[in-house]
């Protein structure tokens, strides 16, 4: 028995949510049309709370796939690979997603249709390269390719986290080392110096570190506030979709990582299409799902305008150039990969070199943000000791 949610009408229209325990999906549909009510929703509830309780790793995800792909090369039928790998996982949220999808695999859908009610968890290229495997009678080696991407793409994005990990760390320490220069050490220098603010011979530095320091202690409550109703102004924008296009236009311009983020997101896209024509999806429907694979609402809209050309009978190439957001070396190579019907080598072959070149830029870059970081944090408690000290100099030459 498994719990199901479900929303239906009554008799009188009203709208009536409640939770029902059947066998089957089937049965539940029996059960709530003998309560006298109409289902509109039905899904299982064990998954509905599991998926939002807790968050199903990539890497999870990708050793799923794997098993799956192994016990149906094995010869074992899908509902029964369903089966054990529900029983052997440890995770809850997991186990009743795999509970949901075999519920609905045994009642007549396809693994693609029943893994469609989990889109945020499977996402679009997973379930389309399943669709595609399931019409095309290799099912087995299409979950082994989701398995391979997914875990490619886990271990790329846990790289990257970890490289920038580092500098984040010092620029917030840094950033807190100044604050509590500024309001617990520099305020006691304040009256040391205030017969020197009277003759007005005050260092400007000293005298603009002074008032930095008492800005701080005066206004941070309207400070922090302020920060923080700009983050949360600057968070919504960003959620918009006029934020987002400005953002991802913004990440390509910066100076040096722009072309890091450019070689990441065009790396995806051409993995993603890759993969979709290697498991038999049509290029069109490829185009459509490897342009939201990007990360970058810039790039996707340059490869839909493609994906039209492509629909009239134009290469895909062209329009990429045309476009200026991607590198004329992927351009050109894409436009060979055309003329010799080989696409789908080429540009797992693009993303692997895109890759590879991107993670050496991305490790350089690193190298040269730390010691940025500790010289600018060093320069910033330079110039605090400069201005506490050049006051001490002038009342010890006037003491003299």
């Amino acid at each position: 028995m498994a719990d199901f949610q479900y929303v239906a009408r009554d008799n009188s229209g009203q709208r009536v949510i409640g939770t029902i325990a059947a066998a089957t999906r089937r049965e539940a549909l029996t059960a709530i049309a003998g309560r006298a009510l109409f289902p509109v929703e039905i899904k299982g509830a064990a998954a509905a709370t599991a998926t939002r309780d807790r968050r199903i790793r990539a890497q999870l995800l990708a050793t799923t796939y794997g098993q799956m792909a192994d016990l149906l090369r094995s010869g074992v039928p899908l509902l029964r690979a369903l089966d054990v790998l529900r029983r052997q996982t440890t995770h809850r949220g997991l186990g009743a997603v795999l509970e949901e999808i075999h519920h609905r695999v045994e009642e007549g859908e396809s693994l693609a249709e029943a893994m469609l009610h989990f889109p945020k968890l499977f996402g679009e290229m997973a379930i389309s390269m399943v669709r595609a495997g399931g019409e095309g009678a290799f099912l087995e080696e299409a979950l082994s390719r989701v398995a391979e991407f997914t875990e490619a793409q886990d271990d790329l994005k846990k790289r990257v986290l970890g490289a920038v990990a580092y500098p984040a760390f010092l620029a917030v320490v840094g950033a807190v080392i100044v604050v509590v220069l500024l309001v617990f050490f520099v305020p006691r220098f304040g009256t040391l110096f205030e017969s020197l603010r009277k003759r007005d011979e005050l260092p400007a530095v000293t005298d603009l570190v002074l008032g930095t320091s008492q800005l701080l202690q005066d206004w941070w409550l309207w400070i922090i506030g302020g920060v923080v109703v700009a983050w949360l102004g600057a968070s919504r924008w960003m959620a918009s979709e006029a934020g987002r296009v400005w953002r991802d236009r913004v990440k390509l311009r910066l100076p040096l990582v722009g072309g890091i983020f450019l070689s990441l997101s065009v790396a995806r896209f051409c993995r993603v299409l890759g993969t979709l024509l290697r498991n038999g999806v049509p290029i069109l429907r490829s185009l459509e799902i490897s342009a939201d694979a990007t990360g970058n609402r810039v790039l996707a809209a340059a490869i839909r305008e493609a994906s039209e050309d492509v629909s009239a009978g134009q290469r895909l190439a062209g329009r990429l150039s045309t476009s200026g957001h991607f590198p004329a070396t992927v351009v050109e190579m894409i436009a060979v990969a055309e003329e010799s019907n080989t696409m789908e080598t080429v540009l797992l072959n693009i993303a692997d070199s895109l890759e590879r070149r991107t993670w050496r830029r991305l490790d350089l870059v690193v190298r040269l943000l730390e010691p940025l970081l500790l010289l600018i944090l060093a320069s910033v408690v330079l110039v605090l000791v400069i201005a506490l000290l050049l006051p001490v100099i002038k009342m010890s030459r006037a003491i003299k």
